[in-house]
């Protein structure tokens, strides 16, 4: 379908139905999705992939990371895991340990609503990461938390299975 601009130029009309939309870039996703949520501005890229997405699996966890741990360790098939550990910047949610954890079983990202730790090897592996800082204080060890729950933060929530894109420009969610 095209339609005329007003310079009578026939532009293409697209829609994330008829497009990839894992090889867009978020600038374009929202151009064709305004209604898209977006996360805000907040996150900082920690990892050696700056572009990545797949689908959400989630977990909502207070201050400790053995559930990061135990779904990092699953087969990720390009999913990106994320996690809400309520914005606590007192610990790290996320190292280098679980970062290549995360490469060996193909996960695209992960998203922390909280801090990682180890950035420097972070930054080597072929991983998306987003967090709100980083911490050295590990997290706690007790298995305490949720998955495959929505998760709020940044306002926007986020179900399991919604297709999350991140890059350079920011963390764009297309709903399930």
């Amino acid at each position: 379908m095209t339609r005329t601009t007003s310079d009578t130029t026939p532009e293409l009309e697209l829609s994330t139905e008829t497009l990839p939309t894992e090889d867009l870039p978020v600038t374009d996703l929202s151009d064709l999705r305004p209604d898209a949520p977006i996360l805000a501005p907040i996150f900082r890229e920690f990892g050696g992939r700056p572009r990545f997405n797949g689908p959400a699996v989630t977990l909502r966890v207070p201050g400790h990371n053995p559930l990061v741990r135990e779904v990092l360790g699953q087969p990720g098939e390009g999913r990106v895991l994320v996690v809400d550990g309520g914005g606590n910047l007192d610990c790290a949610l996320l190292g280098g340990e679980l970062g290549e954890l995360a490469v060996a079983g193909g996960w695209a990202g992960v998203i922390v609503n909280g801090c990682v730790r180890d950035t420097s090897e972070l930054a080597q592996l072929n991983l998306g990461v987003r967090a709100l800082a980083a911490h050295p204080r590990r997290s706690g060890k007790e298995r305490l938390g949720e998955r495959d729950v929505p998760v709020s933060f940044a306002g926007v929530t986020i179900h399991p299975g919604d297709a999350v894109h991140a890059d350079e420009d920011g963390i764009l969610i297309l709903p399930a």
